[in-house]
């Protein structure tokens, strides 16, 4: 059996992970991960940029999926993305980070692996999770997703490569500088 050491396993997991400024909809992986409604039928940011970028055939799966609830992820086709997969999560609308954001969150990142393992996806792209329209507070979000990507990574070597792609030059400066901290 191989097993990896401690510090060898915290050099792996930072290997893993990216943080970029970009358009998630022009991201080369096996599949990205919509910041959804609950609707999955399209909306404005993220979602919007998805769903124009994959073109009418993905509205068309969503609506035989029926919606997701706040915190779970459903997946379906890429489409005209370069991405095989896209993963809807529906992140929490944060009010005041008192009713029960945080676990929400955090359950869009563990939701979105599960299905990643189920589908054998190697390379994964995420965005900034309900930080844009729904108004998490990116520092608190940030912390949150990479807290949950890096304790995901710890116990499984896929996916092999995490990228997390940030809208904007803050987001992005947020991500790195609360990734050094690990």
């Amino acid at each position: 059996m191989f097993v990896l050491k401690e510090s060898e396993l915290i050099t792996d997991i930072v290997q893993r992970i990216e943080i970029i400024k970009g358009d998630i909809t022009r991201q080369k992986v096996d599949a990205i991960v919509n910041a959804a409604n609950t609707s999955l039928l399209g909306g404005g940011g993220v979602d919007g940029a998805v769903h124009r970028a994959a073109g009418p055939h993905l509205l068309e799966e969503c609506r035989k999926i029926g919606g997701c609830p706040t915190g779970e992820a459903r997946i379906t086709k890429g489409y005209n993305l370069p991405a095989t997969y896209v993963i809807h999560t529906v992140g929490p609308i944060y009010r005041d980070g008192k009713h029960r954001e945080p676990e929400l969150l955090k359950s869009c990142y563990s939701n979105s692996f599960a299905l990643s393992q189920k589908f054998n996806i190697e390379t994964i792209a995420f965005p900034s999770i309900s930080t844009g329209a729904y108004r998490y507070p990116v520092d608190e979000a940030s912390n949150i997703a990479l807290v949950a990507i890096s304790n995901y990574l710890k116990n499984n070597l896929i996916p092999k490569l995490v990228k997390i792609i940030c809208f904007d030059n803050n987001t992005q400066s947020v991500y790195k500088k609360n990734w050094q901290r690990f």
